[in-house]
């Protein structure tokens, strides 16, 4: 009985062990691109590129999805936007290198209240809030919670509505007391190092993933214990969060266009974002065939096309989806 305690002891101390050293090494593969800036008792972390002389459209904030960080987001959209706008790309609390702050960063509508907070320390007073995946359902609490400061809203691929099911097992077990704290720190970072790979492309499929798209967006960071947990607590605690708030989204009356799919593996696009295009009076859907949860990368060019008619600027976004679904139905990609 002895020798089999010691043996269980110590093959746990071992994968603490392999745990931390392999969160140092991610740290140093992918080290901070950004800012930490306090927002009241904990700092998040940013990228902020300044709008340039010839800036044509409003200050954009974008929010990245489960399992994310501010790289994904940037590396998608700074190039296509560059000179054009104000932007900011977050760090969510907990993810990436923002601390985690208080237990009210558990839900979206806290993480939506510090975000709001790190645009006014940013100098940012109003924006077109960009939401992807679980980024839609912080930005819908945004615009609930801080209208003034909304310009517009773009949700890709959100998820923002209850869904029949439930989540996966290692969401559930991690977001557990004490039981979580283990398997973070020790099983999450071997399991998980073996499905980067597997897991970035079931995230765009159908369509190609970028080549150069895990040695640029650093999905590694989330395998970190702390990290890999805060993320777990944010995904376990979302359907009853969204089960609350859905209800409210008739209140929202910032100028909204959410872009989906009908091939999205990952979250019930009929669900959560034709649930939205029915509850946020006047918004607009831009539903893009054999297109997957990632409109961000596959589907910029719409992306940028419908930040731009919240601009005000002339553009036909029934002829952007149709030239994507074009190019999709031909198997490219951006």
């Amino acid at each position: 009985m002895f020798l089999a305690a010691l043996f269980i002891v110590t093959l746990t101390l071992a994968g603490i062990v392999y745990s931390l050293r392999s969160a140092r090494d991610i740290s140093a593969r992918f080290p901070n691109a950004g800012e930490l800036i306090d927002v009241g008792g904990f700092r998040m972390n940013s990228v902020h590129l300044p709008a340039k002389a010839r800036a044509d459209l409003a200050p954009l904030v974008f929010i990245h999805g489960a399992s994310g960080n501010l790289l994904d987001q940037l590396h998608a959209f700074a190039p296509a936007f560059e000179g054009r706008a104000e932007m900011l790309f977050v760090d969510r609390p907990g993810h990436g290198y923002s601390e985690r702050g208080g237990r009210a960063n558990d839900r979206p509508d806290g993480q939506a209240d510090a975000i709001a907070k790190l645009m006014e320390k940013r100098g940012i007073t109003r924006a077109i809030i960009v939401g992807h995946s679980f980024g839609g359902a912080i930005a819908a609490s945004f615009a609930l919670r801080h209208p003034e400061k909304t310009t517009g809203l773009i949700l890709l691929a959100p998820a923002t509505h209850p869904w029949p099911g439930g989540i996966d097992w290692y969401y559930r077990l991690t977001a557990l007391p004490y039981v979580g704290w283990l398997f973070a720190h020790t099983l999450a970072a071997p399991i998980g190092l073996r499905r980067i790979d597997s897991g970035t492309r079931s995230v765009f499929y159908p369509n190609p993933r970028p080549v150069d798209y895990i040695d640029k967006t650093a999905p590694h960071l989330v395998l970190r214990p702390l990290a890999f947990r805060n993320n777990a607590v944010d995904v376990a605690n979302l359907h009853a969060y969204v089960s609350e708030v859905a209800p409210r989204y008739q209140e929202i009356t910032a100028p909204t266009i959410i872009v989906s799919g009908d091939s999205d593996d990952i979250v019930l696009a009929d669900i959560h974002s034709r649930g939205l295009a029915r509850d946020i009076a006047g918004s607009e859907l831009l539903w893009i065939g054999n297109l997957g949860h990632k409109p961000d990368y596959v589907v910029t060019d719409v992306v940028v096309a419908a930040v731009e008619k919240l601009a005000g600027k002339p553009r036909d976004l029934g002829a952007a989806v149709r030239f994507a679904e074009e190019r999709l139905n031909d198997g490219k990609a951006l």
